[in-house]
């Protein structure tokens, strides 16, 4: 990556991927980025909970254009291939090139939101950048309960521009965003002996793409918890021994796995062989590359078919996937949900649901409906705090400066647009109402899941379009 252009850019994304930085586990990138500072001589701070603001002051005949803020998070999804030997806690992401775009080996590449990370400190410390003042705000724990910016500290930024550098669709720019939480139901449950006269088998879903349940929830993408529940489902007097399927709730899962107890074992493999087939003519066209397979297994114990019942049911039964489109924006995912993950943790079956709306009625809505089918199948079910959305304002003023900039340097309407994904930019105007921002970034695909890439061409359009930006900015 390092003999990419723009070069500064790049050098320093290619720092970011040898840093671990899973979410929740922020403190080795959050030394980096005191490191930077004091290496460059730039003032910073950093609040309670690890959020770190780094300054760059004006350029010589900008001392008077309002501060900008560019804002990154920090952490990163740690998704992996099965069988990928690889240790998000201490381990260098590694990077190669391929066919115009940027990957990782097996793991997700940390572009989301690295890339961005990238450009803010390359603009710290490039001497040809022009700018105002620019805080470089750097949050933790975006990917899964938003800790960085629900608990900013007092005084952390004041600029009246924000440009949010966590986008990944070059040639937009997004002015709103879904708001989302969080439904977890819990199904206690007692073990049992394995009984006489079944034959053990595992089952597993795989060869999924995934992705992520935000950017990608509208692709018709193949959810592997909802599949291996409908291949549960289908087959009569199946005792159940272990259910493992997803990680991380902004993740659409891409692989999960069972084990069976049957009586009639060639009955079992044949019945999973056929629903196989079907999986792959469904899924076709959009996810083609699913597998579905069944290989022996061994148990000492299983799970009491009361609640194995109920979960079954209720894991085929739940929401997941696209609800409504928006009709004041057409294209744009205005509800969904996310069946994210299903893990059994000692006595207890824990599964974790999200889901996102640009309509905060509509959010709780999609909330409710998930926690019925959980509450009628027994299970205990909670909420997340949640958080807002992100409301369009088309005035913008930030916004025209960004896209009268676009069009002057590429000859094209850059797409205004809403994101069903979330970003932090909800929570910034609960705290900042008078934060003017937008958010744009590189072409970034596969976000979430080890397919994660980015494209190479969309870095330099990027790059330009945000000094551009900074440099007319008054």
């Amino acid at each position: 990556m390092t003999n990419l252009e723009p070069k500064l850019v790049w050098d320093i994304f290619d720092q970011i991927t040898r840093v671990p930085r899973p979410s929740k586990k922020e403190g080795k990138i959050i030394e980096w980025l005191v490191g930077f500072a004091e290496k460059h001589n730039l003032e910073y701070r950093k609040d309670k909970v690890g959020n770190v603001v780094i300054t760059r002051p004006a350029s010589r005949g900008m001392e008077s254009a309002p501060t900008v803020v560019l804002q990154n998070h920090v952490d990163m999804v740690c998704e992996k291939n099965s069988g990928v030997d690889f240790d998000f806690d201490s381990d260098a992401i590694q990077t190669y090139i391929e066919d115009g775009w940027v990957k990782a080996r097996g793991t997700t590449l940390g572009a989301d939101n690295g890339f961005g990370m990238a450009a803010a400190l390359a603009v710290l410390i490039d001497d040809d950048v022009v700018c105002p003042t620019v805080e470089a705000l750097f949050t933790v724990d975006e990917e899964t309960g938003l800790t960085g910016a629900f608990n900013l500290g007092e005084g952390m930024i004041t600029g009246k521009y924000l440009i949010n550098l966590d986008s990944e669709d070059e040639g937009e720019v997004f002015i709103g965003c879904a708001g989302g939480v969080d439904t977890l139901a819990y199904f206690d449950f007692r073990w049992e002996d394995a009984p006489a006269g079944y034959e053990f088998f595992e089952v597993s879903i795989g060869g999924l793409k995934g992705g992520h349940s935000g950017d990608d929830i509208e692709k018709g993408r193949g959810n592997s918890n909802k599949i291996l529940a409908r291949l549960l489902y289908g087959f009569p007097d199946l005792r159940l021994a272990t259910i493992d399927g997803g990680n991380l709730r902004n993740a659409i899962p891409r692989e999960a796995r069972a084990v069976v107890g049957v009586r009639d074992g060639a009955g079992f493999k044949d019945y999973v062989e056929s629903f196989s087939k079907d999986v792959k003519v469904e899924l076709a066209y959009s996810d083609g590359g699913v597998t579905v397979e069944v290989k022996p297994a061994t148990a000492r114990r299983v799970i009491d078919s009361s609640t194995v019942g109920r979960l079954i049911e209720a894991l085929l039964g739940v929401q997941s996937g696209v609800l409504a489109m928006s009709f004041a924006m057409p294209g744009l995912v205005e509800t969904s949900s996310n069946l994210a993950s299903v893990k059994i943790a000692d006595d207890r079956i824990v599964v974790t649901t999200s889901q996102r709306s640009s309509l905060e009625s509509s959010k709780w809505m999609a909330a409710w409906a998930v926690e019925s089918v959980f509450a009628l199948a027994g299970a205990r079910v909670e909420h997340s705090e949640g958080y807002p959305g992100w409301a369009p304002n088309p005035e913008s003023p930030l916004l025209a400066i960004v896209t009268e900039c676009y069009r002057k340097l590429f000859h094209v309407e850059q797409k205004v647009r809403a994101i069903h994904a979330g970003l932090e930019c909800g929570l910034f105007l609960e705290k900042f109402p008078g934060l003017d921002m937008v958010s744009f970034g590189p072409t970034i695909l596969g976000a979430h899941s080890p397919d994660e890439r980015l494209e190479i061409a969309s870095v330099e359009r990027f790059w330009k379009l945000l000094i551009e930006t900074l440099r007319v900015i008054r």
